[in-house]
């Protein structure tokens, strides 16, 4: 007798790939209907010629590079009985409507499994390496929890790979995980880190995050079919140790403590205090600057570089000085070399100039493509509230309605800076916005 079909499984849940599988698939192009469906036809092509090149070539260099992807860059599922895929929710948009990103909350639904990096972040950097002679590794993990645990399960497996040198390619959070790996003892064998937009002094997207702002949050509420932001932040994203632990660090970007709760103002969202307590010394457990880092900084991207409290919110300047995410002060960490290149946040890990550098990083330990130099633009700030950000995403979107292609280009334009930050009205893209 057959198991009955479970009512949740989605058609995400049905394609839903591990990156090791997804690679494999690639290379074959089987099954080839399904790998376009997931991945969008132009996507499937491009990994689909990638994975066939790295199929065919082998390993020529060390050392062994273990990518890992930054917060929300690895799939999160809750394992279902044969014969039944598991059961993904993050990131399943069928899901999302449902309101179930409510199961993503701790410590209530800590069981999730981690289920592979989100390929289309992370995938095209690996097949790359790969195709460059590289034994080449995508690391998951849940992002859902602080840096000293996560940093303790990386620094487990690492040790377990004593005979060979090692590079860690850290993008954005991924970066903090390494460096909390590498506080501990016993990681000689760690020659290279490179974090990828790593926000190392800190970002306003984690402030923005907590305060239901940030516009990731709310293009996810959007899709939501039954909770807002605010109800989003509060009852599921708050709880994340991660986004306290990446807050902007006094003197570094901000004149404000945000780790004091009395720095934050007295409207709207609050941050949990026990949280916010335990954040503060967080960076006292990561791995200083030494001779292994390297740091990749995206510019020339709309970025929130500093904050202040009026009537009652926070307002943020915009400039220039980053990649839409993370400021080029807080992409640096100390006297370690730093490179420069124009690119947007999630795009960093795509990028094939990126991964041509990375390749001459992890050979020479310097590289040409990149400029060494940045001098930052005489510009005129551009300055947004709390009030004019939950502007975003104030329409429901009608998922059904949308092509396809159009459900493929709004996830992938979650972390997209909104129009604001240029000195603009915000308004949807035509064909992500509500019954269209």
């Amino acid at each position: 007798m057959n198991a009955r079909e479970p009512a949740s499984l989605s058609i995400y849940d049905r394609l839903a790939r591990s990156s090791e599988a997804l690679r494999a698939q690639l290379a074959k192009g089987r099954p080839q209907r399904e790998l376009t469906a997931l991945l969008g036809e132009g996507e499937y092509q491009q990994l689909a010629r990638l994975a066939r090149t790295a199929a065919r070539t082998r390993i020529q260099h060390e050392p062994l590079v273990y990518v890992i992807p930054g917060i929300l860059g690895t799939q999160l599922a809750r394992p279902r009985r044969a014969p039944w895929p598991a059961d993904l929710l993050w990131l399943d948009p069928a899901d999302i409507i449902a309101g179930r990103l409510h199961e993503l909350a701790l410590p209530r639904h800590a069981g999730l499994k981690t289920a592979g990096a989100i390929a289309h972040s992370y995938l095209p950097l690996q097949l790359r390496l790969q195709a460059a002679g590289f034994d080449a590794r995508l690391y998951e993990y849940d992002w859902r929890w602080g840096l000293p645990e996560l940093g303790a399960q990386l620094a487990g497996l690492l040790r377990t790979e004593r005979s060979r040198p090692i590079a860690l390619i850290g993008h954005s959070m991924g970066g903090l995980v390494a460096r909390a790996a590498l506080a501990g003892p016993g990681l000689e064998q760690v020659r290279t880190l490179i974090t990828l937009g790593t926000p190392h002094g800190g970002s306003f997207a984690a402030l923005q995050a907590l305060r239901g702002t940030y516009p990731v949050v709310r293009r996810l509420a959007a899709l939501d079919q039954r909770h807002d932001a605010e109800q989003l932040t509060r009852e599921v994203f708050s709880g994340f140790a991660s986004l306290y632990q990446m807050l902007p660090q006094q003197g570094t970007l901000t004149a404000l403590d945000l780790f004091e709760p009395a720095s934050w103002p007295r409207s709207g969202l609050k941050p949990d205090a026990a949280l916010l307590q335990a954040a503060r010394t967080a960076e006292r457990l990561l791995a200083p600057a030494d001779e292994r880092l390297i740091c990749v900084c995206g510019i020339r991207q709309r970025t929130v570089t500093a904050a202040s409290i009026s009537a009652g919110e926070f307002h943020y300047e915009v400039s220039s000085a980053g990649d839409g995410t993370v400021p080029v002060a807080a992409a640096r960490l100390g006297e370690a070399p730093c490179y420069y290149v124009r690119c947007e946040h999630s795009e960093l890990p795509r990028s094939e100039r990126i991964a041509r550098a990375l390749t001459q990083l992890l050979l020479r330990g310097r590289t040409d493509l990149l400029a060494a130099r940045w001098r930052q633009a005489r510009e005129r700030a551009v300055i947004v509230s709390d009030t004019l950000l939950k502007s975003v995403g104030a329409t429901k979107i009608d998922w059904v309605a949308l092509a396809p292609d159009a459900r493929r280009a709004y996830l992938n334009r979650l972390s997209e800076p909104p129009a604001a930050y240029a000195g603009r009205s915000h308004h949807a893209p035509r064909s992500a916005r509500a019954g269209r």
